[in-house]
């Protein structure tokens, strides 16, 4: 069979622009930045929404800030880089209470596929594509994620650690307990933003019930499943 694009998910139905926003184009006409689903505001001159799939009106995001294609914010998270940047990539999603900031020395970088879960602190920290961050984590500057990795709930990884790709970090400190490449799994955790994000454009917040979403799920499993067997030995085993 031919080979699978797994750049990016499935296609799904696509979001109204003008949700929040009844009236975009004079909020267009003033300066305001008009996004995927998003409430219309002004973050500054700095902040680059690149096709997001969702912001939540909650979020706060100052200075230097790039957004890219699919990705979401979740409520009450706050973003900030006075200094250095800050970059979401690609299907990325940053969860409800989360704390990204720039450090001293150090920009923070989020790659594609990640997700970053609910009250975590990403502090001039940098994540290669398809990581997962747990619930209250907290990376501290200077960190460096490989690609794949696992980083457990409540994980404290100190500043300057390096982190390889396909390892699941447990512990205060953080260590590597394993390695594992969750391209997969992490890729579905996701994707289940990405479909939640495109479904909260549209006014809808029961996404992930009902037997629609879940074919779509075993579809993108099955499909992330083939990619990733038609990936070669190597790279599977090093991410």
């Amino acid at each position: 069979s031919s080979a699978i694009d797994a750049s990016a998910p499935a296609a799904s139905p696509t979001p109204r622009r003008d949700l929040y926003n009844p009236r975009s184009q004079a909020g267009a006409a003033t300066g305001a930045r008009a996004a995927w689903g998003i409430a219309v505001q002004d973050y500054g001159p700095d902040v680059a929404l690149i096709e997001p799939a969702f912001i939540d009106r909650s979020v706060r995001i100052f200075g230097k800030v790039t957004v890219r294609e699919g990705a979401s914010i979740w409520p009450n998270a706050v973003i900030r880089a006075e200094n250095h940047a800050v970059e979401i990539g690609p299907h990325s999603n940053v969860q409800d209470f989360c704390m990204v900031h720039v450090g001293l020395r150090s920009g923070t970088q989020i790659g594609a596929h990640c997700s970053i879960t609910h009250h975590c602190t990403i502090h001039g920290a940098r994540l290669g594509d398809n990581c997962l961050v747990g619930v209250n984590a907290t990376l501290m500057d200077g960190v460096v994620v490989g690609d794949n990795c696992t980083i457990a709930g409540g994980t404290f990884v100190p500043e300057g650690a390096v982190i390889p790709d396909n390892a699941i970090v447990m512990g205060v400190p953080g260590k590597v307990v394993r390695t594992e490449n969750r391209w997969v799994v992490n890729r579905i955790n996701a994707w289940y933003y990405w479909r939640n994000a495109l479904a909260y454009a549209r006014g809808e917040h029961r996404e992930w019930a009902g037997e629609d979403f879940e074919r779509a799920l075993a579809a993108e499993r099955a499909r992330l499943v083939e990619a990733f067997a038609q990936q070669p030995a190597a790279r599977r085993r090093r991410g």
